[in-house]
């Protein structure tokens, strides 16, 4: 048994250490052209502000730096666990270029994005080439010794082995057999340190915690807005629906009660329509509770009331949900009305027929990621449904990604940190 644990665990580093090369060796094709191409098309654009030209360009090329930069963010969350907070200045929809440009500019996050385009293209691309490179460059000796030799050139050196005929192959493989057990682990290591580096430049700066306070201050103002507004709303349906019937009710008891003895066939339709009234009422009522707190979600928890929510939309929604226990209640909340959100917004713009919804909670985060088939071009801009998730997450310091290329996949992963019960 013993023995058998073992080698599934060898089992496991191999599998992880060939994942970690494979996602390593992605990152390293894709990000240093991406972080050269973001770099130089920034350094350009902001030189031409002084003549207009960069107004109009500056504001696209930042957007377009912010999304790689978040694509980061997804892959570091998604792959090594590691979580880089978005903090964004918002901008208002309807801000001219001019506001727009210069508002990107004064934003401390832009300026961290711009320098960690450099940090990327070198430390960056050598992090995540090694995680492939070590595993591959162990794997050489056994190719060498296999006969590989034959048709290598004269002088060829292996590590410190110079390969001149299969005796010496037979060394290089030796040795790859000595690189490989480190190389396994290290490979890991080596995508996680990758992600590591981004998330300290990305989130770094002598004033993070200022920018933090701001971004605190902000969710915490919006949330108390949105909560006067959600008050506002629900006293007005309840004035001009369950209110306004059960008033009519009252009123048709009223004359049931005068029909009674002259007219009973006039009190018995007024009873019949004084009972519809009633019901009309007691429906409309739990749709409101259910509105502000849905009844599934106190009584059965985050994963039943998403699989309830789930099988009311018009598209097919699979839901996946690991989790040992229950978050608090505002918690749930807060993650239920974001991913009702989310869906919706799917149904409604994206034109998917499926969608996928995963959620979990893994190192104190509840993660939650709904990825739907439709045509892509999502994004989180002032005045849209997912800034307005933004802002609900970022009530109990949450974060919200998207991954929405154009023509789809799109990808929404939120995270909060809470405990479970």
């Amino acid at each position: 048994m013993n023995f058998e644990t073992k080698s599934a665990d060898g089992r496991s580093r191999v599998r992880s250490a060939a994942l970690a090369g494979v996602r390593g060796l992605a990152l390293a094709l894709i990000s240093l052209p991406g972080a050269v191409l973001c770099f130089c098309l920034t350094l350009v654009s902001i030189a031409l502000v002084p003549i207009g030209i960069g107004i109009v360009t500056t504001p696209y090329v930042l957007t377009g730096v912010r999304a790689f930069a978040d694509w980061r963010r997804l892959l570091a969350a998604e792959w090594c666990g590691v979580r880089i907070p978005r903090a964004y200045r918002p901008l208002p929809k309807d801000a001219n270029p001019w506001a727009r440009t210069f508002g990107m500019l004064g934003d401390p996050a832009t300026w961290r994005d711009f320098r960690w385009l450099p940090v990327d293209m070198t430390a960056g691309f050598v992090t995540a080439l090694l995680a492939f490179v070590l595993p591959v460059y162990a794997l050489e000796g056994f190719v060498i010794a296999a006969g590989l030799w034959r048709v290598l050139p004269d002088g060829y050196w292996y590590g410190f082995v110079p390969v001149t005929g299969q005796g010496t192959a037979l060394l290089a493989a030796a040795l790859g057999a000595v690189l490989l057990a480190p190389s396994l682990w290290l490979t890991p290591q080596l995508l996680r340190a990758h992600f590591r580096l981004t998330g300290a430049v990305l989130g770094s700066g002598d004033g993070e915690l200022a920018e933090r306070v701001r971004v605190l201050t902000e969710t915490r103002r919006d949330a108390v807005d949105t909560s006067a507004a959600e008050l506002r709303r629900i006293e007005r349906d309840l004035h001009d629906g369950a209110q306004a019937r059960l008033v009519a009710m009252g009123m048709d008891l009223g004359t049931i009660e005068a029909l009674l003895e002259k007219n009973p066939a006039k009190a018995r339709e007024l009873l019949a329509q004084a009972r519809q009234s009633s019901a009309d009422a007691l429906t409309e009522l739990r749709e409101l509770v259910r509105g502000i707190h849905p009844p599934v979600l106190a009584e059965r928890g985050l994963g039943d009331a998403v699989r309830a929510l789930a099988l009311r939309l018009p598209v097919t929604v699979e839901v996946d949900v690991d989790m040992a226990g229950r978050a608090e209640a505002p918690v749930e909340a807060a993650a239920y009305f974001a991913v009702s959100e989310v869906l919706t917004n799917a149904v409604k713009h994206s034109g998917a027929d499926r969608v996928w919804v995963d959620v979990h909670h893994t190192e104190g985060q509840l993660r939650v990621a709904v990825t739907d088939n439709g045509k892509g071009g999502a994004e989180i801009a002032a005045g849209s449904g997912l800034a307005g998730v933004e802002r609900r997450l970022g009530t109990f310091d949450g974060v919200l990604a998207v991954s929405s290329p154009a023509g789809g996949p799109t990808m929404v992963t939120m995270e909060i940190p809470c405990a479970l019960s």
